[in-house]
């Protein structure tokens, strides 16, 4: 049996995995499929990759562009999120900082640098028309953990991540929500190592296969929003908000959305050149 390496955040996002890993589909095809969680996100998932700790990465597309720009030797092969990701800008509950233009010149909590933490406080600091280079601190803290020991101690002043995500801890009182930023762009794509392409195209193509089956459907499973709910501890409406703006993709992201991303991404600085489709994906 062949074994398969891949990596996410665990998060709601990737539930689909959980289920068709639980269903045994890729062992029915010869695959040993094994996820692995990502707790820090975009940043660690890039280093797996480019160490070949995963094969496979479920992975922030403005994080992944950044760093196959800077050499990781991998591929885009599919969108797996079509919809923006809906970054939350949260800081500590006592915290005096009452609006998102509060925090200019403050230090952003992130889970490490080229991360989607990382890379969304430029975005943010974009739209609030900020200096780029004067407004902008940053305090590396690993993981949402490490955010709500940072922003509690001090160490931080904000910290953005998915906002359904980090709810639950609104709810209980440790974080407060001052503001949104929504991705410009598709949220989630699915990154590949060149040589796992090279060797094993009719195993991936085969993942892929079993994974949109299941994407296409997923939000017609029966009562979805409350095992969502539960498995995550989010309450129900939140669970059924974020299910009314989310969309799966089943296919390649498209030339235009890749150019217009980095477009935005290079504008910022945070990518040195603007390169080439084909050099940032590959159609399975």
């Amino acid at each position: 049996m062949k074994k398969v390496t891949i990596g996410g955040v665990p998060e709601h996002f990737n539930l689909p995995w959980y289920l068709t890993l639980k269903n045994g589909e890729y062992k029915e095809k010869g695959i040993n499929l094994r996820w692995n969680d990502y707790p820090g996100g975009t940043g660690a998932m890039c280093k797996a990759l480019r160490e070949k700790e995963i094969d496979i990465a479920i992975i922030l597309t403005e994080g992944i562009i950044k760093d196959i720009i800077e050499g990781n030797p991998s591929k885009i092969v599919q969108t797996f999120i079509q919809t923006p990701l809906n970054w939350g800008i949260h800081v500590a509950h006592d915290s005096p900082y009452k609006t998102v233009q509060d925090l200019k010149g403050t230090k952003a909590a992130i889970s490490r640098y080229g991360s989607g933490s990382h890379l969304m406080a430029y975005i943010n600091a974009e739209n609030h028309n900020w200096d780029l280079e004067n407004d902008l601190d940053f305090e590396v803290i690993r993981d949402l953990e490490g955010a709500i020991e940072g922003l509690t101690d001090g160490t931080a002043d904000y910290f953005m991540w998915e906002k359904f995500t980090t709810k639950p801890i609104v709810d209980r009182g440790v974080f407060r929500n001052i503001g949104n930023c929504p991705t410009p762009w598709p949220c989630f794509v699915i990154a590949v190592r060149e040589d796992f392409i090279e060797n094993n195209k009719d195993d991936l193509k085969t993942i892929l296969d079993i994974i949109n089956n299941n994407t296409a459907d997923f939000k017609a499973i029966p009562n979805i929003d409350k095992t969502i709910a539960n498995r995550y501890e989010q309450k129900l409406e939140d669970v059924q908000e974020w299910l009314s703006i989310t969309e799966w993709s089943q296919s390649l992201i498209n030339e235009e959305t890749v150019m217009n991303t980095q477009k935005e991404l290079h504008a910022l600085n945070i990518i040195s050149e603007i390169v080439s489709y084909d050099t940032l994906t590959r159609q399975i």
